[in-house]
């Protein structure tokens, strides 16, 4: 017989959980941005965030933590300065490469 799991249960998949180093963040921003939703990269950048550590990011920006929460979950539209500020934090550089032509 098989056990019932009820929906409380089940803890909730969180991205932040799988950025266990640079390469990992590196590779997962790649992706985020090669989809090119602007949503889908500020939520990214916030569990980057989070997954480097959100009070010593607050710390490091100037940022209060609740303030940065809040600029990086769904639907926020943070101002640019802060999420160069954070990016800058995370010791994260965006790249541009020109994009082949037919691709």
């Amino acid at each position: 017989m098989s056990k019932k799991i009820l929906l409380n249960e089940i803890a909730e998949f969180d991205v932040s959980d799988y950025l266990r180093d640079d390469e990992d963040i590196a590779e997962y921003l790649t992706q985020v941005l090669a989809e090119g939703d602007s949503d889908e990269l500020l939520r990214a950048i916030g569990y980057i965030a989070k997954a480097r550590g959100m009070a010593q990011l607050a710390q490091d920006t100037g940022l209060g933590r609740e303030s940065l929460y809040k600029a990086f979950r769904a639907g926020s539209k943070p101002q640019f300065e802060t999420v160069f500020k954070v990016l800058h934090a995370l010791n994260l550089n965006l790249k541009a490469i020109p994009k082949k032509v037919g691709a």
